[in-house]
């Protein structure tokens, strides 16, 4: 570990929490304009063992809001991308970059169970109730609930799933889990806005589009990086005691 790099982490949390953040192995799945922060914040504080999930390609319209996404790299995908600037951070990081799409049918080739960390970070409904169910059985998750459509950082808040008011994604996948009976195994927190969504104001070419703002998904990202965290410092206090 290179001790200058990560000295103000260390002077913080100790030499028993910086060994715990370099063993954990932590998967993200969705690197956008939550994702990229959270990563980032995780490898600058010291995390070594990161896999990062995303189909997507970079294109214009993330740059408002996406860490990895400058006007020199549109078209690169999304993960590739991002895991460059995270071995820029730290050339000696474990960062692995997965181009794909984490769907049901695929879900057994991410192999969830290997992760200490599991980090929702997607939008698509279907996708996302998948991933739910299947981290919350065999690991640790954290997940991202709406950040699309809000303006307003003071109203961002972390609560437990099932606790969740005011936001539309985490009610959509309440109503999906009972018309299912399919449910998460155990509780997780989840990252959100208390705020209502904001109506999109009307441009063309952008029906399928929502507005965000990278001071309100930058927020959901670092929020998420710090639960993992605070999580990794818990344990290490537990195991001291």
């Amino acid at each position: 570990m290179h001790n200058d790099m990560f000295m103000r982490s260390h002077l913080l949390l100790g030499d028993a929490a910086m060994q715990r953040l370099q063993q954990a192995r932590v998967l993200l799945v969705g690197v956008g304009g939550v994702g990229s922060w959270c990563a980032e914040s995780l490898v600058r504080t010291g995390i070594y063992h990161l896999t990062m999930v995303d189909s997507d390609y970079i294109c214009t319209s993330n740059v408002n809001r996406q860490l990895m996404a400058l006007s020199g790299n549109i078209g690169e995908p999304k993960v590739e991308a991002m895991r460059q600037r995270l071995l820029d951070i730290n050339p000696d990081a474990d960062i692995h970059a997965m181009h794909a799409r984490y769907t049901e049918e695929d879900s057994h080739l991410f192999r969830i169970p290997d992760y200490d960390y599991v980090i929702d970070a997607i939008d698509s409904l279907p996708d996302k109730a998948h991933l739910i169910l299947t981290a919350s059985a065999c690991t640790t998750l954290f997940s991202s609930m709406g950040a699309a459509r809000r303006t307003d950082p003071t109203k961002v808040e972390v609560s437990e799933f099932w606790k969740v008011t005011g936001d539309p994604l985490a009610r959509a996948l309440r109503n999906r889990f009972r018309k299912q009976h399919a449910f998460p195994a155990r509780k997780f927190r989840c990252i959100y806005s208390t705020q209502q969504p904001v109506d999109n104001a009307p441009l063309p070419n952008a029906e399928n589009a929502n507005g965000s703002l990278s001071h309100v998904t930058g927020i959901f990202g670092l929020t998420l990086a710090g639960l993992v965290i605070e999580d990794i410092i818990r344990k290490t206090d537990t195991a001291v005691d």
